[in-house]
């Protein structure tokens, strides 16, 4: 297998959710006005916390400084796994499942910080930087090495890489296992065409902008122990979208298109308290298991917590799986 480090350079950065007027101008520029930017990474999720942005350099230029934007200070590379030439595809339904072994659970036990990002058409693998030496010297057995540049792949060695391998030399420490929510919502992982984007732009800016205001008659969340989230990505001109069935039906059917089976999909929430990115090893807890029942996943990141989604028909078992994962001291 190959595994391809990406021509992005990134930023993860989160928008409280009382700042986000102060954002709405440069947002709707990043999403809908492709033709009046560089950015070539752009993804935004909204969970109850606040709004999680991931986007490249160019991309992080338009948004402006503000008490309401928090900038985690690394800058992140995009990695990438490569089967057969062909991007390993969550569409197929297997999502993260697939590189669980070979590349997250290497990563944890190099004590490497991923950062996730599940999308319809493939998962992108995070890492900050300042590790990539380490990436590469713990995967290049198991991978082709590629890094993307200017449209080329250039083959990459450990020993091509400049500053040195920079072991962490602590000792391996237990990592922290974080408790495990499951709200009720079902949620839809979709992908459109770009170019029929302006036909749902007045339905996208309610959702991301306007949907946190309550709507008349309509029953509170909370009630349901159902969650917010929506995520979008415009990611090298490919667009996806997760959210639940609820937003899903405010959207034109005949635009939005999911995988033939068109499951649906639970979400598995992680984190009591926000977790931060220095801690190693919490996607490893989550995609291990899943992996190890060959139960497909995808799994995204944001700056408070993490979210795996599950098929609906797997939710009991994952969610009891993850929960004696958490009772067992051998764990």
């Amino acid at each position: 297998m190959d595994l391809h480090i990406l021509d992005h350079r990134l930023k993860v950065t989160s928008i409280c959710k009382e700042g986000l007027v102060n954002f709405t101008h440069p947002l709707i520029k990043l999403i809908f006005l492709r033709n009046r930017t560089r950015c070539k990474f752009f993804s935004l999720t909204e969970t109850p916390e606040n709004y999680t942005v991931v986007l490249d350099e160019e991309g992080f230029k338009e948004l402006p400084p503000s008490e309401y934007l928090q900038v985690e200070g690394s800058t992140w590379l995009p990695l990438n796994v490569v089967s057969n030439g062909h991007a390993s595809s969550s569409s197929q339904a297997v999502g993260v499942t697939k590189i669980a072994k070979s590349v997250i659970a290497p990563l944890a036990e190099q004590h490497v910080s991923v950062f996730m990002l599940s999308t319809y058409q493939t998962d992108f693998i995070l890492v900050r930087e300042k590790d990539l030496a380490v990436v590469i010297h713990t995967l290049e057995e198991e991978f082709n090495i590629y890094r993307e540049e200017g449209g080329e792949s250039i083959p990459v060695h450990s020993q091509d890489v400049r500053n040195g391998l920079q072991k962490n030399g602590k000792e391996a420490t237990k990592p922290t296992v974080h408790p495990v929510l499951s709200p009720q919502n079902q949620f839809c992982v979709m992908s459109l065409d770009p170019d029929t984007l302006p036909a749902i732009a007045t339905t996208l800016i309610d959702v991301l902008f306007y949907s946190s205001s309550p709507k008349e008659g309509a029953p509170s969340s909370q009630d349901l122990d159902c969650i917010k989230f929506f995520s979008f990505s415009l990611i090298d001109g490919y667009i996806s979208l997760v959210m639940d069935t609820e937003a899903q039906r405010q959207f034109p059917a005949d635009l939005l298109f999911t995988s033939s089976s068109g499951e649906l999909w639970r979400m598995v929430r992680i984190g009591g308290q926000p977790l931060g990115f220095d801690e190693c090893g919490i996607v490893a807890q989550i995609s291990q298991p899943l992996a190890d029942s060959d139960i497909s996943a995808y799994y995204i990141s944001t700056f408070s917590f993490d979210h795996a989604l599950v098929p609906e028909e797997d939710i009991s078992s994952v969610i009891s799986m993850l929960q004696q994962q958490r009772q067992d001291p051998a764990c």
